[in-house]
């Protein structure tokens, strides 16, 4: 299935010049592959989503961390990493 798209001047040139370079064989290799890099980065996010929203039920379930023992705990393993690096 063929699709049109309108990448605009600075998109095309990108495009173009990928292909002339000889990184890509054809505009639509360029093309794929955008596409497949944006299906990482959803992939990607979706995971994200669901980490975020596991960890909200956990929290809800077991109880939320004050501000003084995140900023507690996020100081000492810093303090930690300065200390052996």
């Amino acid at each position: 299935m063929a699709i049109s798209a309108e990448l605009g001047e600075t998109l095309e040139k990108v495009v173009t010049d990928l292909v002339e370079n000889g990184r890509y064989n054809s505009k639509s290799e360029v093309l794929r592959e955008g596409v497949r890099l944006v299906q990482e980065r959803e992939a990607r996010l979706r995971e994200l989503e669901a980490s975020l929203e596991a960890a909200v039920v956990e929290a809800d379930r077991n109880g939320w961390l004050s501000p003084d023992e995140v900023f507690g705990d996020l100081e000492a393993r810093y303090a930690d990493k300065r200390q052996t690096g």
